[in-house]
């Protein structure tokens, strides 16, 4: 439940649409829902403007099932992570409305009710080469599904700079920039001198040997010599995506002071 559904229910309640029972009852789990294996946090909404997001991975088809169950109930879009072929298959068997993004492993399951909303803003995602992409695309999911328009630009890394630089302007449009590169991660160093949006960079596992499994483009970033590079855990695309367009969302938010 957000805060617009909360209000409504509100609402009803002081019009006498509603009991206070029957309201009783909507909001009686909403602190979090005990399902034995997970507790769900259905005020996320509420307390950050977003819902719980599922991550899939080590758990059975069924439990993240069950959890997308109960979202949903709750009236949340529902984000899944890192997710297998078997529980792919098991939401989409579950669920009519369901995209399945097989590049990411993500799926998302959307209420029937759920109109959708117009995107904003501006997120793009860069990746160094193509083997980034399924870090790369597990931020332009996320994103999106948080509302901010995201767009992805892929194999532009600096073994040919040129490819980069000819959506010099593309990328000066951009309200936050993700960057997502292995190797040695230099990546996230060139772009973050060449704009001034925010850029949050993601190391990937991509590499040989003394990548270290992504740990050498980890530290690569964090010493970056160009302000304003944020950096995410390796491999965290859906980390990279959330953060992007939470500035994105905020920097457009008629909430927001100036």
């Amino acid at each position: 439940m957000d805060a617009a559904s909360l209000k409504s229910l509100l609402e009803q309640v002081a019009s006498g649409s509603t009991t206070a029972d029957e309201a009783l009852g909507r909001l009686r789990d909403l602190p979090f829902e005990d399902l034995g294996f997970a507790h769900i946090d259905h005020h996320r909404s509420l307390r950050r403007g977003y819902p719980e997001t599922i991550f899939s991975q080590g758990k059975t088809p069924q439990q993240t099932v069950a959890i997308a169950e109960r979202l949903v109930d709750a009236g949340s879009l529902v984000l899944a992570t890192r997710v297998d072929d078997p529980t792919a298959v098991a939401l989409a068997a579950r669920f009519r409305q369901v995209d399945h993004d097989t590049t990411a492993r993500t799926v998302i399951v959307r209420p029937t009710d759920m109109v959708p909303q117009p995107e904003t803003g501006l997120v793009l995602v860069l990746s160094a080469g193509t083997s980034d992409l399924p870090v790369a695309q597990e931020a332009i999911v996320t994103a999106r599904s948080m509302g901010a328009r995201t767009e992805g630009i892929f194999d532009v890394g600096v073994a040919g700079i040129h490819r980069l630089l000819a959506y010099r302007e593309r990328l000066h449009e951009a309200r936050v920039i993700v960057v997502a590169a292995g190797m040695e991660g230099a990546l996230a160093s060139v772009v973050g001198g060449l704009v001034e949006a925010p850029v949050v960079a993601v190391p990937t596992s991509v590499g040989y040997g003394a990548s270290f499994g992504g740990v050498s483009a980890l530290l690569t970033m964090l010493n970056s010599c160009a302000s304003g590079v944020l950096v995410v855990n390796i491999d965290n695309g859906y980390g990279a995506g959330y953060a992007a367009a939470l500035i994105n969302n905020r920097s457009i938010d008629p909430m927001v002071e100036d």
